[in-house]
């Protein structure tokens, strides 16, 4: 319970502590949004009480942003999906994709239509950017608790 907590409290502080980029920034038809707080959608990999962990972390994170109740529920089911599937798929190499895959499809479905902005422009500006945090975050995340952290 103490780890959950601390993951979604986590959660909430590192997407804060880079607001404007946490919220994505339209770069003409595309979306990049650099959510350092995604670096965490690595845990479930090793932790599973990190699955409900991460969609209390978003669902609270995304209060602070502007999009409202598509954002906050949206993007907090999608994490829960992603997380859930991360898990259950621990076993495989590629199971840290599916944070990369969910949000780059369906948070952009979306972002796309609340923004007006082409859906697979967004889907591409929202692969990369979740892509590049979890992997060049959150896998590095993940090596380093493994060999200090007990599980």
């Amino acid at each position: 319970m103490a780890r959950a907590a601390l993951i979604a409290g986590l959660y909430v502080a590192l997407t804060a502590l880079v607001l404007p980029l946490s919220f994505g920034v339209p770069l003409g038809p595309v979306v990049i949004e650099l959510r350092i707080s995604e670096a965490l959608a690595v845990l479930p990999l090793r932790y599973p009480e990190s699955v409900p962990a991460l969609f209390v972390g978003v669902w609270l994170a995304n209060l602070m942003g502007g999009l409202g109740p598509w954002d906050v529920w949206g993007g907090s089911l999608v994490t829960l999906l992603a997380a859930y599937l991360t898990w259950r798929h621990r076993r495989h190499r590629l199971a840290v994709l599916w944070p990369v895959a969910a949000n780059g499809l369906l948070v952009s479905a979306y972002l796309s239509v609340l923004l007006g902005l082409p859906y697979w422009a967004t889907a591409i500006g929202i692969t990369a950017s979740e892509a590049l945090v979890v992997l060049g975050l959150g896998m590095p995340l993940l090596r380093l608790l493994d060999r200090r952290v007990p599980s």
